[in-house]
């Protein structure tokens, strides 16, 4: 895929739309070509896929949002949503593979020294080192202030101890942006954490691989460090107390990617749904053909319709450069939610064959329930959107 031809106007990064569609369609074409075909096996059999890996870092996936200074793509979030769509709308796992990769990424590259954006994002852009974010732990999901991995300084290195869980990439990546305590005394909690570009060497190794409702052939594992020792010109930024911030700052695109993933469950559900409603018959006509399918189908429709907009609203403000936490929270929460309940639907429309594994929507609603968790709870969501919105409208 070959690099776009990029627009700066005032910081703010777009792309020709002549390039966008170009880059669509390459999708399109590779997904009928490459991906469709292997969907069902990979799934059923939760097998990594190695040759799809390939391919994507062909294509540039690895560095969709990376500058093209370091060798990036650098396209805006609003295409990288629509990428993430277009793929999600027949098989969402797969996309988990870039984009816990691409938010480690965002973080070397809005945060890193110059010598670590220089040392580490051409590797990450062309997917020689793949990897992701490594923030969640056994006590501590959504209050991230209460993980309890430290780091200690001696001398030219940092030693760290601790053990982080449903790591994506954990097993087949080789590099994670690794939140850890570098003062675990310290009042307040996020004044005392670090982030740091830690790749596998002895210390680190990887604990059990879960065994996952959906989102399979992603692997999904836990990341153990017993004395762990790190080149401290791996600390990202090169300055201690810094961490939540910078990992709390990947987030916003990668509830954009979350948001995106959820238009594609949703619009998958939707195609597939409308299909079949066509092909099925009873009582002598199309079930599309009775009032109860046409309702469902419906308030399927607009659900996904209203989830791309919220979607692309949260991209086109991150790309102006904008706070966006609220938008891209909005999306999260209704597009996600919104993957739920058209595949949930769907299912209700197909009838006895969605609970067949001859047929794709049962992996649609598999995969949609973890849209919710991911990258904060929806029930985070809505506090994070309520407490924006009193903030921007005073009494």
């Amino acid at each position: 895929m070959a690099t776009a031809a990029l627009i700066e106007d005032a910081g703010v990064r777009t792309i020709d739309p002549d390039e966008e569609v170009a880059f669509l369609d390459a999708i399109d074409r590779w997904l009928e070509r490459e991906v469709i075909p292997v969907i069902q096996h990979h799934d059923h059999n939760d097998e990594w896929p190695e040759a799809l890996v390939h391919q994507m870092a062909d294509m540039g996936l690895f560095g969709a949002t990376i500058g093209q200074e370091y060798g990036g793509l650098g396209l805006p979030a609003t295409t990288y949503a629509k990428i993430v769509m277009r793929i999600s709308s027949h098989w969402m796992a797969i996309t988990g593979i870039f984009n816990s990769h691409l938010i480690m990424a965002a973080a070397v590259e809005r945060f890193g020294t110059p010598e670590q954006k220089a040392k580490w994002l051409p590797k990450f852009a062309t997917g020689e080192i793949r990897g992701g974010l490594a923030l969640t732990e056994p006590n501590a999901g959504t209050d991230l202030q209460a993980i309890r991995t430290t780091a200690r300084r001696e001398g030219d290195e940092y030693v760290l101890n601790g053990t982080k869980t449903w790591i994506s990439n954990a097993i087949n990546g080789s590099a994670f942006a690794l939140l850890a305590k570098t003062d675990p005394k310290s009042e307040p909690r996020y004044k005392g954490m670090s982030l740091f570009i830690v790749d596998k060497r002895d210390g680190l190794s990887v604990g059990k691989k879960f065994d996952k409702l959906g989102y399979k052939a992603i692997d999904s594992a836990e990341l153990v460090m017993e004395d762990y020792r790190v080149p401290a010109d791996q600390l990202i930024g090169g300055a201690e107390g810094e961490g939540f911030f910078q990992a709390t700052g990947g987030l916003e695109l990668g509830r954009i990617n979350v948001a995106a993933r959820g238009v594609g469950l949703a619009e998958g559900s939707l195609r597939h749904a409308t299909q079949y409603a066509q092909e099925r018959h009873t009582m002598g006509k199309p079930i599309a053909q009775h009032q109860a399918i046409q309702l469902k189908i419906g308030e399927m429709a607009t659900r996904a319709r209203a989830a791309r907009l919220l979607t692309m609203d949260a991209a086109e403000a991150y790309d102006r450069g904008e706070r966006c936490d609220k938008e891209a929270g909005m999306a999260k929460f209704f597009a996600s939610e919104a993957a739920v309940d058209n595949s949930q639907d769907a299912m209700r429309i197909y009838g006895g064959y969605s609970y067949s594994k001859e047929y794709d929507i049962e992996r649609y609603y598999r995969d949609s329930l973890l849209m919710c968790i991911g990258e904060g709870t929806n029930e985070m969501q809505r506090i994070i959107i309520a407490k924006q919105h009193i903030k921007d409208n005073p009494a």
